[in-house]
This record gives structure tokens, sequence and C-alpha cells, in this order.
């Protein structure tokens, strides 16, 4: 009996396509998600960190002072000059073999001057209650903003317990508005930084950090050939100096110039005209350039394989992940973080940003704008211009200048006052 074809083969291959997408669902995997919804205090542990100096910041439970839904809340610094520290716990891991995404989202309403909006995934055993800036962690990531100087998104990834900071710049955001950070590592050992779902770095852990000796390196036994000509220009040999062109005085007597009617040569001595530069004079004489035949370009040393490379498969892989934390220092509070995840399925966390940030961004804009207006227009009305009174002042000094006409008093520079602002010792010590 011959087989003959399906009747739907389209329908055949959209049915495969389907239980493809369900079965990479159900392979999917979130470890830690906190959107800080009824109940996250008994998920996250403050800590003690600095408690006893008095340095150690509150957290405040809010949507902040602008929102694009006030029902969505975050935990947020509330005192400047202060340590934050707190963490929460999820069954242990480890990414080997799987995608790695670190997502969360943070708002600096405060105008961040200096502070970070960071957090990080710690592995192991921790005391939570003693968690600081001294606990070991596997990841840093996130912004961090302080003077004009700094304000880039850190990615510090531990290797052989030591930190190590990405090579390439990753600017941050600098505004008073919540954004999404993402930090996606792979078993390839590639990486991925986003900020609000789209893609700002890309690259290689090989690469991008020194965690591993560079796989080449330049052969220190190299020397470049005694015949390589790296000129890429020469004088031309055909070029000729002009004839008299060493005769051309730098310098020529002002043809301008006039003896003065009142010169007297037996006192005064002979007039001779004041000199102006020559402009027939054109420098020392060079030949011009020409383009060299025989230039082979910049020489560079020959890559050889580095004989301290030795390749890690693992290099990606953080065995035991086990917490998520976020400690920090603030000069001036009011940042908030919200929206937390620790994933392997990198469009769960692009859905959660869309879910979160990107369904609110639109009300929050509207809402800060509304905010910004109220507080232009309070602090005009805070600072009225009182035309009457300035009348009074202005005719009181007027009276006294002209009574001070005979008497005018001047002030030497020691008797001038002066002021400086000079910041704490204690703070800039802080800094």
């Amino acid at each position: 009996m011959a087989i003959g074809r399906p009747a739907n083969p389209g329908g055949l291959l959209l049915l495969l396509l389907a239980l493809l997408s369900v079965a990479a669902i159900a392979t999917a995997e979130v470890f830690f998600e906190e959107r800080f919804d009824d109940g996250w205090e008994n998920r996250w542990v403050k800590s003690d960190w600095k408690k006893d100096e008095n340095l150690a910041g509150e957290w405040n439970y809010t949507s902040g002072k602008w929102n694009g839904d006030p029902n969505d809340k975050g935990i947020q610094t509330s005192e400047d000059y202060r340590f934050y520290a707190t963490s929460a716990q999820f069954p242990e891991f480890s990414n080997k073999d799987k995608t790695l995404v670190f997502q969360f989202s943070v708002k600096h309403e405060q105008k961040l001057d200096c502070g970070g909006g960071y957090m990080k995934l710690l592995s192991g055993e921790i005391d939570q209650k003693k968690f600081g800036g001294d606990t070991p962690y596997s990841i840093m990531f996130g912004p961090d903003i302080c003077g004009y100087s700094t304000k880039k998104v850190h990615a510090i990834l531990n290797y052989n317990d030591t930190n190590h900071l990405i090579k390439k710049e990753v600017p941050c955001e600098t505004d008073q508005l919540t954004h999404v950070y993402t930090f996606i590592l792979r078993p390839d050992a590639t990486y991925s930084i986003l900020i609000d779902n789209a893609e700002k770095r890309s690259g290689s852990l090989y690469t991008d950090w020194d965690l591993l000796p560079p796989k080449q390196i330049k052969d220190p036994e190299a020397k470049k050939p005694e015949d390589w000509d790296d000129n890429e220009y020469i004088p031309d040999p055909e070029d000729k100096k002009p004839e008299g062109y060493d005769d051309i005085p730098k310098e020529i007597p002002d043809p301008d110039a006039k003896k003065p009617e009142d010169w007297d040569e037996d006192e005064d001595g002979e007039w001779t005209a004041p000199t102006i530069p020559n402009p027939e004079y054109k420098g020392l004489w060079k030949p011009k350039q020409i383009k060299n035949p025989n230039y082979k370009g910049k020489w560079k040393a020959p890559k050889i394989d580095n004989p301290d490379f030795k390749d890690d498969p693992d290099l990606y892989v953080y065995p035991n992940l086990k917490y998520v934390g976020v400690e920090l220092w603030q000069v001036k509070s009011g940042t908030l973080f919200d929206n937390v995840l620790v994933t392997d399925d990198v469009e769960y966390a692009k859905k959660l940003a869309e879910e979160t940030w990107g369904k609110n961004k639109d009300a929050e804009k509207a809402a800060f704008d509304e905010a910004e207006k109220k507080r232009e227009e309070e602090e005009s009305k805070a600072d009225p211009v009182d035309s009457d009174a300035e009348d009074e002042d202005d005719d009181a000094d007027d009276a006294e200048a002209d009574d001070s006409d005979a008497e005018i008093e001047t002030k030497t520079d020691d008797g001038a006052d002066s002021k400086d602002e000079i910041m704490s010792e204690d703070v800039k010590d802080e800094l």
C-alpha cells in the first residue's frame, strides 16, 4: 500500500515548533525573582554592617516620589552619608552549561552625585547579618556615579578569589527615572550588558576581563630587521634649495618708519629705522616630503602562543550561587531598587522588564515632569522679588555714597574680606 503525503505538512511544522517552544519553556528556570510585594521583608535580611558606627542607613518601602504605578514598590535608600547592606537567599545552583541572567531596576531620585546603584550575586555560605563591603562576592553589576569622572556600569567578576573589572567603558543612565540593567553570561564565555532591554556592550570573558593571561603575546625574541624601512615619507631627493634662499633676512627695516623731527644725532646717535618681519622670509629651507617607495609599514613583533596561558573551560561557571545582595555607600540618598531577577531565560527577563519598566515608563516620566514643574513653581514663590524694598535699599546706598564723597577710604588687599568654603575632613575621609 502506498503511503501518501501528510494532508497538512504546514500544520505539522507549526505543531513541531510549538512543542519545541514548550520544551524550551519547561527547561527554563527562574532561580530568584523579587518584585517587593507583600512579605518581602521575610525574604530579605538587613545587615548590621556599620551599625556600631552609626553609619548604617535605613531602607524605605516605597514607589518613590514619582512613579508610573503607586502600587509597584521597591526599597529605597533614605539617609545621606550612609552605608547600606541587605541580602536575600535562594536555592543554591550552578550556572554550568546554562545562561545566567542577572537583572534589576534602579532609580536615582536624588540626582545622584556620588554613590552606587549596583547589586551583587554571592556564592556559598555567608552570615547575612554581617554582609558588608568585605564580604566576598561572585558578580557585582550595576551603575556607579561619583562626580564628573565616574558614570559607568560596573561589571566585576570574581575569578580565583580575585575581583576583575570589565575593561570596556559602559556608560550608565544618569537621570532621575527608572532603568533596567541586565547582565547576561553564556556557556560559551560570551556576555551582554543591556540597559532598558537594549544591548550596550557585548564580547568575551577572554578579551574584556583579565581573568586569564592572554592566549598570545608578542615574541620577546623577535627583532626588527636591519633593512626594515618604517619611514612613510622621505625628503624628495630631486628638490633643491633655490639660489639665494639663505640670503633672505628674517627681518627688514620698516619702510614706513620716519626719523623723529626732534632727533639729535649728536646726542642720540645715528638714527636707524626699527625692523619688522620680512614677508619674503620662509624659515629654514627643508626639502618637500614624498611617499617612501621602500616603506614597509610600522614593524610589529609577531605573536606567539603564551606559555603561561592555560585555558579554563569553566571560566564562566559559578558553581554555588546562593544570595543576591545590595551593598553600597551613598553621599546623597534616594536610590530605589526593584524587580530583581536571577534566571537562565533571556526572553523571560526581557518580558519582565517590559511588564514593569516598559509598562510604567511613560507615566513615570509624566509624573516626574509634573513634580519638576511644581518644584520650580514653589522655588519661585519662596524667593519673591520685593521691588519696594529694593528701591529703599538703593536710596539708602545713594545717600551713603553722597556722604562718603569727601572721605574715600581705600582698602588694601590685606584688609579685604575673604572666605573659603572647606569640606570637613571627616567627609573628605569618607569620600
